[in-house]
């Protein structure tokens, strides 16, 4: 999938039209106030250029899971109030229960070209995440034109990604989804070899499709995290009390045959940092020893890989041209178990290859270390970075008018 063949902002012409942009707001709160804005930093140059262009500009989005109920603590008021500093002009905030009110009407009906509406949660509404009609046609009553921004929801068929596409006369992608495409698309569709992917994180069931998939492209497989253990249990090794799968030893088998047949390399963890009880609170001191991958004590757990696979794996991406990497290669919350993970994110900082980071608690690892403006791209969506490298479509994209 590439978005070379849909329609982008730079495509559409909005002076005096009403243009409904789904963003991704889902900004972490405490207390009402904003810890964490990049996600409304992306969105800026979409929202600048509709306003530039002369659009009236409707805003929506989701935050958090209130599944479908209004909850005061997940309103989107501290998203305009920040966006209007941002802007440097008012944000209409439409405080509605059910997203498009009395107030949302109200708001839009004032608008002049180049005004700035933001909507309530659409999640406030149960039927967004089942992508039904009434609200996707409420929706699309609102705007003459839909342009989508949010990856971060990308692969979810709902009402404002999807559903909404419906109601409008014209659809196109934002600068932000197709900064997305343009840099995961080349990365898995047109890479520069040697193409590296690493791959870590907790579930190694949620991997398995990727890493099927990236067989057939990357020249080196790098698994690491909570996943690998699954692997080294595939290949016979005890792997004591390290969170494991069971029921995918085989299919793990089955990826290191298929990865042989295919020229393809894995690197798999050759030392671990062992512990005897996970870390609580997860940033606690933790007592911790570096072991063989294959002598792992049976009371045991395995909470980071160890500083000879650090190496081996940052050494093979010095020799790399493109590196996608999606999911920490421990327990990266707790400063003692972030060794590897920290490894990693230096050997690509220092690369001069393409680095893509695949959103989630990848991007989280990068930006938390401090090696977030090293990066070529960092992706702002886990779970829809995720069903790219996959290599599934994703339905928010899909929806959008083709050029």
């Amino acid at each position: 999938m590439t978005a070379l063949n849909k329609k982008t902002v730079d495509d559409i012409n909005v002076k005096g039209k009403k243009v409904l942009v789904r963003c991704d707001f889902n900004v972490p709160l405490k207390a009402g106030v904003i810890t964490d804005e990049n996600r409304i930093v992306a969105a800026l140059p979409t929202i600048k250029k509709l306003i530039e262009d002369g659009g009236k500009v409707i805003l929506c989005s989701h935050l958090g899971k209130p599944k479908g109920e209004p909850k005061p603590e997940l309103s989107l008021a501290p998203v305009a109030k920040r966006l209007s500093e941002l802007l440097g002009k008012e944000v209409t905030f439409a405080a509605d229960a059910e997203v498009v009110g009395a107030n949302a009407k109200a708001a839009i009906e004032k608008m002049a070209d180049g005004d700035v509406v933001l909507l309530e949660n659409t999640r406030y509404r149960a039927e967004e995440t089942k992508n039904g009609e009434a609200f996707s046609k409420e929706l699309g009553a609102l705007a003459d034109v839909f342009v989508n921004d949010a990856f971060g929801t990308a692969h979810r068929a709902h009402c404002s990604t999807v559903g909404v596409t419906e109601y409008v006369e014209e659809s196109a992608a934002g600068y932000l989804i197709g900064k997305e495409l343009q840099y995961l698309g080349n990365a898995v569709e047109n890479p520069a070899r040697p193409f590296v992917c690493i791959l870590g994180g907790a579930k190694v069931d949620s991997k398995l499709p990727v890493i099927e998939n990236l067989l057939k492209k990357a020249d080196t497989l790098i698994i690491g995290g909570g996943m690998s253990y699954t692997f080294l249990a595939a290949k016979g090794y005890g792997v004591g009390t390290s969170l494991i799968d069971e029921s995918k030893i085989d299919y793990c088998r089955d990826m290191l045959a298929k990865a042989e047949e295919n020229g393809v390399k894995i690197l798999l963890p050759i030392d671990c940092t062992i512990t005897k009880e996970f870390p609580d609170p997860i940033d606690a001191p933790v007592d911790v020893k570096v072991v063989d991958a294959d002598s792992i004590p049976a009371d045991y757990m395995s909470l980071d890989i160890g500083t000879k696979t650090a190496e081996l794996y940052a050494n093979e991406v010095k020799s790399a041209k493109t590196v996608v990497w999606n999911g920490p290669m421990g327990v990266f919350e707790n400063p003692i178990l972030a060794a590897g993970t920290i490894a990693v994110a230096k050997s690509l900082a220092e690369t001069d290859a393409v680095t893509v980071i695949g959103g989630g608690d990848s991007a989280a690892a990068v930006n938390t270390l401090g090696f977030g403006d090293k990066m070529t791209h960092i992706s702002t969506g886990g779970g829809a970075s995720l069903e790219f490298l996959e290599g599934k479509e994703l339905p928010g994209i899909v929806a959008l008018n083709d050029k």
